[in-house]
């Protein structure tokens, strides 16, 4: 198996279950931070959905320059519009994980704040960095949905929620 055709199985995997979770936010909850470092929700949630497409900006660029950068996130109401950002975003990366860029994996790709350098990674390791995000970000965005007693779904397994969770009980 390729690198491109491991990355596509993995984003495809952790699409499952990261979609499973992101349907858990409720509508009401998205200003709710559990402490004055953390993202909002609403913020936390939006970076989540947003990932995968860190895969096409390693595979179509050289670097990211945060000085440089005039991005700004995708502002979510409701979690069917967090639900819709993530399917597009899923769409984004998925279109560059084909055979034709296995030979871009090994270019360097650079994250910098102007002259400073934070990291100069290969394009496949700022992608296997982007999977691991969403991971990351995901129990995360579990970790605040326990504490609003919201059910956790299952992510390699059953969560202890599982045999309690009923959808029609979710407040979303």
């Amino acid at each position: 198996m390729s690198l491109i055709q491991f990355f596509l199985k993995q984003l495809n995997e952790e699409s499952e279950t990261t979609r499973k979770i992101l349907a858990r936010v409720p509508n009401d909850k998205y200003d709710w931070t559990p402490h004055v470092k953390s993202m909002d929700v609403r913020r936390l949630a939006t970076h989540i959905a947003e990932l995968p497409t860190w895969i096409t900006m390693a595979l179509t660029t050289n670097e990211l320059d945060f000085e440089d950068n005039s991005y700004e996130s995708t502002f979510v109401n409701n979690t069917g519009e967090l639900m819709e950002l993530f399917e597009r975003a899923l769409v984004d990366g998925r279109s560059q994980l084909i055979a034709e860029n296995e030979s871009k994996l090994d270019e360097k790709w650079t994250l910098r704040s102007g002259d400073t350098i934070h990291s100069v990674r290969t394009k496949g390791e700022v992608i296997r960095m982007a999977l691991s995000q969403i991971i990351h970000h995901r129990a995360q965005l579990g970790v605040y949905l326990r504490l609003l007693n919201i059910p956790i779904p299952g992510s390699y397994g059953p969560s202890a929620d599982e045999a309690t969770f009923k959808p029609e009980e979710a407040t979303v």
